[in-house]
């Protein structure tokens, strides 16, 4: 359990770690290296601010969102949110300047954006230097799975079976891109403009896939950008957010409402154009980087370590044999499907819950009271709920019209080791439009109404 826990784990401080499958091309080595010599922003993946924040052992100044303040004076209680912190309080860094606290280029992006929320600073003091360890959720697959597994006497035999059905038709409807993924991961080449049109038909069969599309084209644009604006991020330690925002909400028209890239599925001439249009020159070589970063990050987070990734072949596998070979996929895409069962609403902190224990006891022993996002350090960070050794305060923040926020009232309320609601995007049915590769959103699938209830965190589901 702890190695499955490490495994999902980065620390781009430091060599690539973790066991992978044998017959990459390239080894994650390999990649690390690429990306931090041979793009233009790569340096911030081990030099970046917020990494040197969290070893210097000094206090954190974090920004958070809320649009529940009343309920949380009221309480006197902050809840976390799961997604992809798994169970932490979802926020950006603050830097300390003689003249306030400056958010990060994330934070400033979330508050203008989210004008009607309240903005908190919330001080944490760390017992030692925190190590640069951030969850990766795209390994997260075989805790899924494995938790699932575990609870699995929760679900009626109907719904196991109506679970197993659904996963088993996604796999065979994106069966023949996962093998041209997992070919593509071992050194075979196919043409990018065909294995880009060949993903984003399969990302509605693995929903997963759109996930890791957003993900690979959000380092790229991170990684690779040379704006003014990037390059000025980049002078105070900082990659771009904008860039993957702005791609998000082109790429999907309803994005803005709710956020939920497993409806992210460009085709290739739309991809082109999408990144010409966040960066002119850049959308050359998207459809490429895609095609190579994507089969590796697949084959790495799908398959179990001891699998050849040359000999796998998902056309006509049985789930029970794609269980013992993939249990990264299957746990992706059980995460995301069981959700849909009519009773999960009832059961989401059975198994929620058991996984944010498991990320709070690894954090807690590993010396983290804040985790990050480590699919890439971007600043998305969380505060550990469960944490013993660190002091935590928190205020309501006052803008000063200069971009900088000043800690106002302090708030009398305690983080607490509990998840707020469940919460889950409302399932489409899409078709493919054959004349200019879009996509036409259909009637969405009928589901029970989803109650509400006050939820004082604004976590980004994943």
């Amino acid at each position: 359990m702890r190695d499955e826990w490490e495994h999902a784990h980065t620390d781009h401080t430091r060599p690539a770690q973790r066991q992978t499958s044998t017959s990459l091309a390239e080894s994650e080595s390999d990649w690390r290296h690429h990306l931090e010599h041979f793009t233009p922003n790569g340096w911030l993946l081990r030099n970046n601010a917020m990494t040197e924040a969290l070893t210097s052992g000094k206090p954190m100044y974090l920004l958070h969102t809320t649009k529940d303040i009343d309920a949380i004076r009221t309480s006197r209680q902050l809840h976390v949110s799961t997604g992809c912190l798994v169970g932490a309080l979802y926020c950006s860094p603050l830097v300390t300047q003689h003249t306030g606290l400056r958010p990060h280029n994330l934070g400033t992006y979330l508050m203008e954006t989210k004008p009607s929320t309240t903005p908190l600073v919330i001080e944490v003091t760390p017992d030692a230097p925190i190590k640069p360890k951030g969850i990766d959720y795209l390994h997260l697959g075989p805790i899924h799975l494995r938790t699932y597994l575990r609870y699995q006497s929760f679900l009626t035999p109907a719904e196991n079976e109506q679970l197993d059905r659904t996963i088993l038709a996604g796999l065979r409807a994106a069966a023949a891109f996962l093998d041209t993924a997992l070919r593509n991961a071992a050194g075979h080449t196919t043409p990018a403009p065909a294995f880009i049109d060949m993903l984003s038909d399969a990302v509605a069969g693995v929903p997963f896939l759109g996930y890791l599309y957003f993900e690979v084209l959000s380092e790229y644009l991170m990684l690779h950008s040379v704006t003014p604006e990037t390059k000025a991020c980049a002078e105070v330690g900082e990659l771009n957010n904008r860039l993957y925002k702005r791609l998000a909400f082109a790429a999907v028209d309803s994005m803005g409402q709710l956020f939920d890239l497993a409806r992210f599925d460009p085709r290739c001439l739309r991809l082109v154009q999408l990144i010409e249009g966040i960066e002119p020159g850049l959308g050359e070589g998207a459809a490429e980087y895609v095609r190579r970063r994507l089969s590796h990050l697949f084959t790495r987070t799908a398959l179990h370590p001891s699998q050849d990734a040359g000999a796998l072949t998902f056309q006509g596998a049985d789930l029970g044999t794609l269980r013992e070979a993939a249990p990264g996929l299957i746990g992706q895409m059980v995460f995301r499907e069981i959700r849909y069962l009519d009773r999960y609403r009832h059961l989401y902190h059975c198994f929620e819950k058991s996984k944010a224990l498991e990320a709070w006891d690894y954090w807690n022993a590993e010396g983290i009271p804040t985790p990050f996002n480590g699919v890439i350090p971007k600043g998305e960070i969380g505060v550990n709920p469960a944490y013993p050794r660190s002091a935590v305060r928190i205020w309501t923040a006052r803008p000063d019209g200069k971009g900088y926020l000043h800690p106002d009232e302090e708030v009398t309320a305690v983080l607490t080791p509990h998840l707020a609601s469940w919460w889950a995007p409302p399932r489409r049915r899409e078709t493919s439009n054959a004349t200019d590769g879009s996509r036409v959103e259909a009637v969405p699938v009928a589901r029970s109404p989803i109650p509400t209830r006050w939820s004082p965190v604004n976590g980004v589901p994943a």
